[in-house]
């Protein structure tokens, strides 16, 4: 374990050292203000700044790693399709029925589903850096060995201890990001990375059109070759997270110290220091000074019946997004049925890429208007449904129209769902309530992915025949539960409005990080809006 110390100097400057020494009038002012515990304000493109330096840090290794992962993740869904015309697809070659591999992708979430919890609890004491490089490590040497797999009963293997392993990798990163930011600045900061995504699912569908081309090289199928590439990369990425991610912040003054095993890893380099350090201080206080948190906290936040209209919300999106990225190429082909393989992977693409376009487009403004997540969610899901219904009744190119509909509809549904979870309980639960809510909410709406694996689509029999008709049945379930989303996303804006969000003094007994009114939680009285610096800038100096 890690544990910060703090040396027993009355004032601090802005390096951490004593300002007992000759220091800048300006330190010293900062200093006293400090010390003296009076509320410090920065100009709002100063406190941008620091973020924007700390979004350089995070943001792209985030970006790589989720791109890995979510490759590694999905990438048997594109192989159900590699070489199909040679007989070299994975179904062929394992002789698969449908109900293998419909059980199987189950299995990979029935494993995430049980494990996203504790692993996201562990990541919160244990320290997010090097939970995030196990995971991505883990991870990697388990989608390696899906290259050695040669029945059924290899693959349902393999793929529950995929989802054992990567389990907590998206509510951790939702939860470290909250180490580093206020929640009402995440859905952006979460969008940014979940374009990796989009990105991974539409490079896989390209990038397979090459491996496809190394069929038969070293007497391996080209889809062994892509899960044997993609994992050994991720093995090399995650020793690289394990020195870049930066620890959790110390407040100024302290200094770090290693305990265990930690003492044998690689120092990694601070995200701020200086002057950064101190302004990052003062406007994300209750991250500095967060609540040890045990069992009976972790109860109180379990009861919270905040965490279930959240949950309901993400199982519809996260459901239809898993299907899309699993069954695409599927539904593609009964699309067009004599396209080839690498046909269908091209035409895979353009959905995420969508996906990708509306996330860009819709995170950054649902941070601007944060109060309004919730019709941000919504306009997205019925995007979703309108694309669902064209899928299924519409004809032809429509249908593939249909497709691309429901890709942009999904892109900004997820980041918006985690950034709303941790700003609601973070407030109301601190450090604590973000690490299990994001981890419940992300563990039980995956629920929704393994619906849509085992239940519909080919797990669907009935549903499945080909003809003009497949799928129908399964769209249209899903386009019911994303009723069932939108109602959630409004039944929980209706009790925020009856009961509020206040900070759970059962939690807290009055010693809580919530009793921290940083500069973050002043600015996020209003909303920034459009406005360069928000409505509320011309109060802070």
């Amino acid at each position: 374990m890690e544990h910060a110390t703090q040396p027993s100097t009355p004032e601090l400057g802005y390096d951490g050292a004593s300002t007992s020494g000759p220091e800048s009038s300006r330190k010293q002012l900062v200093a006293r203000n400090a010390a003296a515990s009076e509320p410090i304000d920065y100009d709002v493109e100063i406190v941008e700044r620091v973020y924007r330096k700390i979004d350089m840090r995070i943001i792209p290794a985030f970006w790589i790693l989720y791109f890995l992962c979510s490759a590694i993740r999905s990438n048997i869904g594109i192989a159900q399709t590699m070489n199909m015309d040679k007989g070299h697809d994975l179904g062929k070659v394992l002789n698969l029925t449908p109900r293998d591999i419909s059980t199987a992708l189950a299995l990979f979430y029935v494993s995430y589903v049980i494990f996203d919890f504790p692993s996201n609890l562990i990541m919160s004491k244990l320290g997010p850096r090097v939970w995030m490089a196990r995971i991505v490590f883990a991870t990697s040497v388990v989608g390696a060995c899906f290259a050695a797999v040669h029945d059924a009963w290899s693959l349902k293997l393999l793929r529950f201890l995929l989802g054992l392993v990567i389990a907590g990798m998206w509510p951790g990163m939702a939860f470290y990001l909250t180490l580093f930011y206020p929640p009402s600045r995440t859905a952006k900061r979460i969008g940014m990375y979940f374009t990796a995504s989009q990105v991974s699912a539409a490079v896989v569908g390209l990038v397979s059109a090459g491996f496809q081309l190394m069929d038969g090289t070293a007497g391996l199928e080209g889809f062994r070759w892509m899960f044997l590439i993609y994992g050994l990369v991720g093995v090399v990425l995650s020793v690289i997270l394990i020195w870049w991610l930066p620890d959790r912040p110390l407040a100024p003054g302290q200094t770090r110290e290693k305990t265990g095993l930690l003492k044998w890893l690689p120092a990694t380099p601070e995200a701020l220091t200086g002057e950064d350090a101190i302004i990052h201080y003062h406007d994300l206080k209750r991250v500095y000074h967060a609540r040890p948190w045990g069992l009976k906290d972790l109860g109180l936040v379990l009861l919270d019946w905040r965490l279930w209209p959240l949950t309901l919300m993400y199982f519809g999106v996260v459901g239809v997004g898993i299907g899309t990225q699993l069954y695409g190429s599927v539904i593609i082909r009964a699309i067009r049925p004599d396209a080839g393989g690498i046909e269908i992977s091209l035409l895979f693409a353009p959905i995420w890429i969508m996906d990708l376009i509306a996330i860009l487009l819709v995170t950054p403004v649902s941070d601007r208007f944060h109060k309004y997540r919730a019709f941000f969610f919504s306009a997205a899901v019925c995007i979703q449904i309108a694309g669902l219904l064209t899928t299924t009744f519409a004809h032809g190119w429509a249908r593939y129209g249909g497709l691309l509909m429901v890709g942009f509809g999904l892109g900004p549904t997820v980041p918006i769902c985690m950034a709303w979870s941790s700003e609601i309980f973070q407030r109301r639960h601190g450090e604590v309530g973000v690490a299990a809510a994001t981890a419940l909410v992300s563990g039980l709406g995956n629920l929704g992915s393994v619906t849509t694996t085992y239940a519909l689509y080919t797990g669907w029999p009935e549903d499945a025949k080909p003809g003009p008709h497949q799928f129908r049945k399964s769209n249209l379930t899903m386009i019911g539960i994303l009723g069932m989303s939108i109602l959630s996303a409004f039944v929980m804006v209706a009790l925020l409005k009856l009961f509020g969000n206040p900070p759970s003094k059962k939690l807290y007994d009055g010693d809580s990080a919530s009793d921290f009114e940083d500069g973050a939680a002043r600015r996020e009285r209003q909303q920034r809006g459009f406005g360069r610096l928000g409505r509320e800038s011309s109060s802070h100096a």
